[in-house]
């Protein structure tokens, strides 16, 4: 069953009356009811068309959460080949709001890794809401040297709130292991590759973003800090997420006017969400010509690559 935001109702109403003169036409077989459909169908194809070019920022923040959008896991099934993923960071154990490890993209060897929010509340719970531990950037950290020592590219998916705020995160150290996983991935000697899928929030999302370029769906969002935990500090009223999330220019249009990103991809009508298969490939066909930039390049050339990008942002401006 289709799951609609509140500034979707319009389309929700529009399309249960499709569903509704569908079910008539089944219950009476005589009744002939095709045009009415078709114009229905049409009304409600234009109205979501012209309702997804006109998101604010607060709305694009919804779509950004939406439950059934693409998570990581989706991504490396429908875009890897042979996947074996990797477990743990060798020093405390295993932290499954991180999920990563090899296989092959469109016949080159890649390591993939990614936040992983879970759709049910079973899968949920146990990757952690998307919101990694200290383990989880520790076992970012292994992937990206185990790339780097086989040569092999690296593609991080970001879709987290951000990093978890427990106790026993902030005993684990879990600046730390933010700052470190932010370093190796400016660090690293092989191309990587960045796309913001979902949310992009604060360290927890940049600790795997810092990449060569940076990729972002068009109606993903990527800040500091949340609309709400904005509003909290500035106005001490979440209610106002919405100015919060208007002034503190987190879409993907913002973004790579500032520089911040390198590349939107389009997703389909209505958001990811209502076109699961059509948005993973845009971003599979968004990766593969971005990785083909950096054949033949020596890894001092990735890292001086790498370095410009991030020290240019802002300065054009």
């Amino acid at each position: 069953m289709r799951s609609y935001l509140d500034f979707e109702k319009p389309i929700a109403e529009l399309e249960a009356k499709v569903e509704e003169l569908r079910e008539v036409a089944a219950r009476d077989g005589g009744v002939s009811i095709t045009d009415e459909v078709l114009r229905l169908e049409q009304k409600a194809d234009q109205a979501l068309k012209d309702l997804y070019t006109t998101l604010t920022p607060w709305q694009k923040t919804l779509v950004a959460r939406h439950p059934s959008r693409p998570h990581t896991l989706d991504y490396i099934e429908a875009l890897i080949e042979d996947f074996t993923p990797l477990a743990g960071d060798r020093v405390f154990g295993e932290d499954e709001a991180i999920v990563g490890g090899f296989g092959r993209f469109r016949g080159e060897s890649v390591c993939i890794m990614g936040h992983e929010r879970g759709d049910t509340t079973e899968t949920r719970i146990r990757h952690n809401f998307g919101m990694a531990r200290p383990e989880g950037y520790r076992k970012a950290v292994r992937l990206m040297e185990t790339a780097e020592r086989f040569g092999i590219p690296v593609i991080s998916l970001v879709d987290t709130a951000g990093a978890y705020p427990g106790i026993g995160a902030e005993e684990r150290g879990q600046a730390e292991a933010i700052a470190r996983s932010t370093d190796r991935s400016l660090g690293l000697g092989v191309a990587n590759m960045s796309v913001i899928i979902g949310e992009g929030g604060s360290g927890g999302a940049i600790a795997i973003a810092t990449a060569n370029r940076v990729l972002m769906l068009e109606h993903a969002i990527y800040s500091v800090i949340s609309p709400e935990g904005a509003a909290s500090i500035l106005w001490r009223d979440t209610a106002k997420a919405q100015d919060a999330a208007t002034n503190m220019k987190i879409t993907a249009q913002d973004l790579l006017r500032f520089g911040v990103i390198d590349q939107i991809v389009q997703e389909p009508i209505g958001g990811a969400h209502r076109g699961r298969e059509a948005a993973m490939t845009r971003v599979g066909d968004a990766l593969e010509q971005g990785l083909k930039g950096f054949a033949g390049l020596s890894p001092e050339e990735i890292r001086r690559l790498r370095r410009e990008k991030f020290l240019a942002i802002g300065r054009a401006l």
